[in-house]
C-alpha cells in the first residue's frame, strides 16, 4: 500500500492544496492520503484570531471530502491531540507504526521542501517516508528543486525524492486568502463546504449574518453540515423544487431555502439528535424516540429557524417533508416532492411519480405517499401515523372531487 501524508497549518485549506494533492496521488499512484493539521507548528506562530485546532481539523476534513475520493481520504487528529509542538518526524513514526508494510511518502509545497533540511531530524523524515514536492509555479521550480534534492541526498543516500511543477493550480498563499476573506472575498478559492463552514463559524472576521444570507452564500453554508455523498441529492432537491414552484406557483426563494436546508441535522446520530430535541425542547412521540431517519425533519427545522431565521412557512416546509401531514400546504408538498424525486433518486417507479408531480401536484403527492406506505410495509417497518393521516385527507379529497 502506498500512502500519502499531507500536513500543514491548513489556515484555510484551499483549491492550491486540493488540487496538488490530487495531482501527487494520481502521479504516485497512491491508495490512500492522510491529511494532518498541525496541532503547535513548529517553523511559525499562527496569527492572532486563527481558528482553533478543531476549527481546522473539520476544514480539512471538509477539504478532504472535496477531492471525491471517498474513504481514501481520511484527515487525521494526531498532531492536534498530541501536546506540544508538531514535529513531523513524530508523526511519520506514528503512521509508520500504524502501518509497518507500507510505502509513505510527504507531500509538500515548495517552501516546505527548501527547507527541510532544517527541521527537527530530517535524517529520520527522509529515512521513514519519500518526499513529493510540488510547485505551484513552473518559474525557477526545477533550478531550487535540483539543489535541494541534491543536499538532501547528502543528508540521507537512500532518500525518496520527487519533485513536480502543478501547471494550472490555484498559486494563492493562505495569508492572501485570509486578507481576501475578511474583506467578503476568496470564496472562489475554497472547496465550497469549507467556505460555508468559515462564514457559518464567523472565521477570519467574515461577519456573515447568518440569518440574512443570500441564496450564493446560504448554499455553501448549507452545504458545509452535509456529509459529501449528500450534497448531490441537497442541491439536486434545490433544483426540483425550483421547477415544481415554478409549475405550481409558490414562492421559488422560499423553496430553495428549505430546499438547502432540508437535510442540515441528517449526518447527527441518536445521541446528537436528542441532544438537539432538547434544547429546542422538541417533543418526541413512540415511533421517533426509535427511528433515527425521523428526527432530522425535527432538529433540522429548529437549527433553520434559530440560526438561519427562516419564516413559519419555510420551518414547517422543513419539519414535514419526511413524513408529511393532513392538509399540507403548497410549500410543504413542494419540499416533500422535491426530496422524493429529485435528480439522483433512483427506484421504481420514481419516473412515473416524477410525470404525475407535474400533471397534477395531489395526486403526485398521493402516490409518493402510498409508495412510502407500500416500502415500509416491504420492509416490516411502521408507518408514521402523520403520513398514514396525509394520505387519508388526500384520498378524501379525491373522493370528493370524484363525485
Amino acid at each position: 500500500m502506498k500512502i500519502g501524508i499531507f500536513g500543514g497549518t491548513f489556515n484555510p485549506p484551499h483549491l492550491g492544496h486540493v488540487t496538488s494533492a490530487r495531482a501527487v496521488i494520481e502521479i504516485l499512484k497512491l491508495d490512500r492520503l492522510l491529511l494532518v493539521p498541525d496541532g503547535t507548528p513548529p517553523h511559525k506562530t499562527l496569527p492572532e484570531g486563527s481558528p482553533t485546532a478543531e476549527q481546522r481539523l473539520e476544514m480539512s476534513r471538509l477539504a478532504g471530502e472535496q477531492m471525491n475520493l471517498g474513504d481514501r481520504v481520511e484527515t487525521l487528529n494526531l498532531e492536534i491531540r498530541r501536546a506540544g509542538r508538531s514535529f513531523t518526524a513524530d508523526t511519520l513514526e506514528t503512521v509508520h507504526e500504524q502501518y509497518p508494510d507500507a510505502e509513505l511518502w510527504l507531500l509538500m509545497g515548495t517552501d516546505m521542501f527548501l527547507t527541510l533540511d532544517q527541521w527537527r531530524q530530517p535524517e529520520k523524515v527522509l529515512s521513514l517516508a519519500g518526499v513529493a514536492a510540488f510547485s505551484r509555479t513552473e518559474e525557477d521550480a526545477e533550478a531550487q528543486f535540483s539543489l535541494q534534492r541534491r543536499k538532501l541526498t547528502l543528508l540521507c543516500p537512500s532518500a525518496r525524492i520527487f519533485t513536480l511543477t502543478v501547471p494550472g493550480v490555484v498559486d494563492i498563499s493562505s495569508t492572501e486568502l485570509r486578507a481576501r476573506l475578511k474583506c467578503g472575498g476568496g470564496g472562489n478559492l475554497l472547496a465550497p463546504a469549507v467556505y460555508g463552514f468559515i462564514l457559518r463559524e464567523g472565521l477570519y472576521e467574515t461577519g456573515a449574518d447568518l440569518k440574512h444570507l443570500p441564496l450564493n452564500r446560504l448554499r455553501p453554508v448549507a452545504l458545509s453540515y452535509l456529509k459529501h455523498k449528500r450534497i448531490p441529492h441537497v442541491l439536486g432537491t434545490e433544483q426540483e423544487a425550483i421547477r415544481l414552484s415554478e409549475r405550481w406557483g409558490a414562492d421559488v426563494e422560499k423553496a430553495r431555502v428549505a430546499a438547502l436546508l432540508h437535510d442540515c441535522t441528517k449526518k447527527l446520530d441518536m445521541e446528537e439528535q436528542t441532544t438537539l430535541c432538547s434544547r429546542y425542547h422538541i417533543e418526541l412521540d413512540e415511533l421517533e424516540r426509535q427511528a433515527l431517519k425521523l428526527l432530522h425533519a425535527r432538529t433540522g427545522a429548529a437549527i433553520a429557524r434559530d440560526v438561519f431565521g427562516v419564516d413559519d412557512e419555510i420551518y414547517r416546509a422543513i419539519r414535514w417533508h419526511t413524513t408529511g401531514h393532513a392538509d399540507m400546504t403548497l410549500l410543504e408538498k413542494i419540499i416533500y416532492l422535491a426530496d422524493y424525486i429529485e435528480p439522483s433518486r433512483d427506484f421504481p417507479g420514481v419516473d412515473k411519480l416524477r410525470k404525475v408531480c407535474y400533471d397534477n401536484l395531489d395526486a403526485g403527492l398521493m402516490l409518493g405517499l402510498e409508495m412510502t406506505v407500500e416500502e415500509m410495509a416491504q420492509r416490516g417497518a411502521p408507518v408514521h401515523r402523520n403520513t398514514i393521516e396525509a394520505l387519508n385527507d388526500l384520498k378524501g379529497k379525491n373522493s370528493i372531487e370524484q363525485k
